[in-house]
């Protein structure tokens, strides 16, 4: 893309923060290039919770954040077997894959505490899996559907000041 054109349009924001924002994504490009937007703006101790089903984009978008952060995006990996990957870049990242997850209480055995202590930007997929108190007062949510074979939606939601002033940069970003 050249001449300032975005590979997505955004609707307009909402005046109301608390409502979700919708983002369509044509493509797994577009998603990874929706990271990487993302992650130009993201700063340490940040926390994003991805939902969606399988294959609906979490960790296409998750390559495109480290991307925009300065990481090489062929570093990430789904870390489904592992549960927490760490990428230590200009930020200090941490992937959380919480599907394998069996029960809610088994969340202590992650290590994930460790994580919120506001050293790393967390991004944590299938987040609903999370107890709901495991989530900082503060964090961005973003849902991803899909939308069609390759298009997918995003819905973005801020919770708290800080992912607020993320999002409203964010959706600046991407018109």
């Amino acid at each position: 893309m050249s001449g300032g054109l975005h590979p997505f349009q955004s609707a307009p924001m909402d005046s109301d923060p608390a409502q979700p924002q919708p983002l369509p994504l044509e493509s797994a490009w577009h998603t990874e290039h929706f990271g990487s937007t993302i992650g130009r703006h993201l700063q340490q101790g940040q926390v994003i919770a991805l939902t969606g089903e399988m294959g609906s984009g979490k960790t296409t978008f998750v390559r495109g954040l480290a991307r925009g952060t300065g990481l090489s995006a062929h570093v990430v990996s789904s870390p489904t077997f592992v549960v927490i990957q760490e990428y230590i870049g200009p930020i200090a990242l941490a992937h959380v894959d919480l599907y394998r997850l069996d029960a809610p209480r088994d969340v202590h055995e992650t290590g994930l505490a460790d994580y919120l202590t506001g050293h790393f930007a967390v991004l944590i997929e299938w987040a609903d899996r999370l107890p709901p108190a495991w989530l900082p007062s503060d964090y961005l949510s973003i849902h991803f559907t899909h939308a069609g074979h390759t298009s997918r939606r995003a819905s973005l939601q801020a919770f708290g000041p800080r992912s607020h002033g993320l999002l409203q940069t964010i959706m600046a970003d991407t018109r």
